[in-house]
């Protein structure tokens, strides 16, 4: 009785510094089996409240049922009113069949919705729940959105795998060769022994990422595991029909329940959750979409708060209709360095201005008068190394990134100190004019701030796989991250021009042979030619005292 007591007592207070709305229920768990299609059965966890049910939530995870997922998907929302059934996806932690990630997730989720519909506990209608992985299981259900289903919530979930690998036109080999080691041994040893080997397995990660092939130096660290990794390298081409089922564009479509969409200026998919918003909202779907100053990983820590409180806000709100229809901005994004905005849609209708390259390692706000260029090499050798960014490793964020601009392989254009605070809210887009001595190049651009000491620290990023007429300079028009940033004043802007980013992006070996199995290699020198063309535009935006109202906010974090 006292421990309960305490437990109760100590929910209560974190929902109040977190600024949650409190546990209302005690649940209970329930080991349940779910049969799809093919005789195959899928386990699942069936968080049951003990009080009053204001409706039910799925969410289906390869993660397992266990710690983060079970406390923060399953206890949490049980907590508050809801049945939540937490289902292991084919192959995982229980369930039958072989993981093939992403594959079979359409046909099983739709067969998961029949079971759920005979069930004694099922409420009549349901919401679903997740982030990543737990996201994109969402978008597979909304290929085909079954009557019962009134809401959906994706936190940083893709609904497009192949423009995730290969979007750039060179695959993210960091994020996927890391994530498929992960998933060949999440179930290999108790869960501490696979977080330590997580840890160690870094290195091992940048040590086969190193190396060439690609395909063979993937299957030395993977072993006998994740055996799709060496399709993923072969199929470069979106429209390849290798990813009819890992491009879910249809959902795009056909989706009309409300969907609350959440991402990051420093997560992988951010680029996508924009999309998924836009696409929605132009065909008059309710959507809204919360884009904090965080990573991938950043949704289950410090933005978890205000994920959850948005979260339980929709349900409520849609699922449950114990709240009027959340009167809520359809966009709500944190400033870096300056606070939250509430906006209207999503791009915003904003100023520009142009920034020139010129010479002398100069950006400035007037075009260059006399025609200059710069050069760099790019070794695949020695490929400039990420620093920072859109990563899914704990590498990812806002870094230092000073030493690139020392990189002999790295250009760089650094304006005068601002005179006033600059604000950035849109999507940043380079256009240069370049030419260069081989046809098998990449360009990464990056833009930076450099504060008053002189350390340098990532904003927005831009890669692209060019192999066009290496001789006849070619204007290569290239959109960067969106972005929403204060650039304090007494700070520089910075743009670092590169010809590689790896191991985020497979390094461009310069000889056109396949990603997976190439292996010669030959450097690329690159010239960027000044001048007009050459330049780069920012979306510029205003204070939070100029913006709407936002009558959501998150406490101490104004502007």
């Amino acid at each position: 009785m006292v421990s309960s007591r305490i437990t109760r007592y100590g929910a209560q207070l974190a929902s109040r510094i977190l600024d949650v709305p409190p546990p209302v229920t005690d649940y209970t768990v329930h080991r349940v089996v779910t049969p799809m299609r093919d005789g195959v059965e899928l386990v699942a966890s069936h968080f049951a409240p003990t009080g009053t049910a204001k409706g039910t939530l799925l969410v289906r995870c390869p993660y397992g049922r266990g710690f983060p997922f079970g406390p923060v998907f399953g206890a949490t929302y049980a907590r508050r009113g809801y049945h939540v059934l937490l289902q292991s996806v084919r192959g995982t932690f229980g369930s039958g069949g072989e993981f093939t990630p992403m594959v079979n997730e359409i046909d099983d989720a739709h067969d998961t919705v029949t079971w759920l519909r005979d069930q004694p506990w099922f409420t009549g209608s349901f919401a679903t729940v997740g982030l990543s992985y737990l996201g994109f299981t969402q978008w597979a259900l909304l290929t085909a959105p079954p009557p019962e289903l009134k809401a959906s919530i994706i936190c940083v979930g893709p609904h497009d795998f192949a423009e995730s690998s290969w979007g750039t036109g060179s695959f993210t080999i960091n994020d996927f060769l890391g994530w498929s080691d992960m998933m060949a041994h999440q179930e290999s040893a108790p869960r501490a022994v696979v977080a330590v080997r997580q840890q160690l397995g870094r290195r091992a990660l940048a040590r086969t990422t190193g190396q060439v092939p690609a395909g063979a130096a993937g299957r030395s660290l993977l072993g006998d595991g994740a055996p799709w990794y060496e399709s993923w390298l072969s199929h470069p081409e979106h429209d390849d029909p290798f990813w009819n089922n890992m491009v879910l564009t249809d959902a795009l479509d056909k989706a009309e329940v409300p969907v609350l969409l959440f991402g990051g200026w420093q997560d992988l998919f951010l680029h996508q959750t924009l999309a998924q918003y836009e696409h929605l909202r132009r065909r008059g779907v309710p959507t809204a979409v919360t884009i904090g100053s965080w990573t991938h990983s950043h949704l289950m820590t410090r933005g978890a708060p205000t994920v959850l409180r948005e979260s339980l806000a929709w349900l409520d709100a849609h699922l449950a209709r114990t709240t009027p229809t959340a009167e809520r901005p359809p966009v709500r994004v944190e400033v870096n360095n300056q606070g939250w905005l509430a906006m209207p849609d999503w791009p915003p209708v904003s100023a520009e201005q142009a920034l020139y390259l010129q010479p002398a390692h100069r950006l400035g706000a007037q075009a260059p008068s006399e025609a200059s260029s710069s050069r760099f090499t790019f070794d695949p050798s020695e490929p400039t190394p990420v620093m920072g960014g859109r990563l899914l490793s704990e590498a990812a964020g806002y870094r230092d990134d000073s030493a690139l601009a020392l990189r002999p392989d790295v250009v760089d254009f650094t304006g005068e100190p601002l005179t006033h605070d600059l604000y950035l809210l849109g999507v940043p887009v380079a256009e240069l004019t370049l030419s260069c001595d081989n046809r098998y190049r990449d360009v990464f651009v990056r833009l930076s701030e450099v504060d008053a000491r002189g350390r340098s620290r990532n904003i927005s990023d831009g890669y692209l796989r060019l192999t066009t007429d290496p001789e006849v300079p070619t204007v290569v028009r290239l959109e960067l991250d969106a972005v929403g940033h204060k650039v304090p004043a007494g700070s520089r802007l910075r743009v670092l021009i590169a010809g590689g980013c790896h191991p985020r992006f497979a390094r461009n070996l310069g000889t056109g042979e396949n990603q997976g199995n190439g292996h010669q290699m030959r450097p690329a020198t690159h010239t960027i030619h000044h001048g007009g063309s050459s330049r780069l535009t920012l979306p510029l935006g205003t204070p939070s005292a100029h913006q709407p109202p936002d009558p959501i906010g998150d406490p101490g974090q104004r502007g």
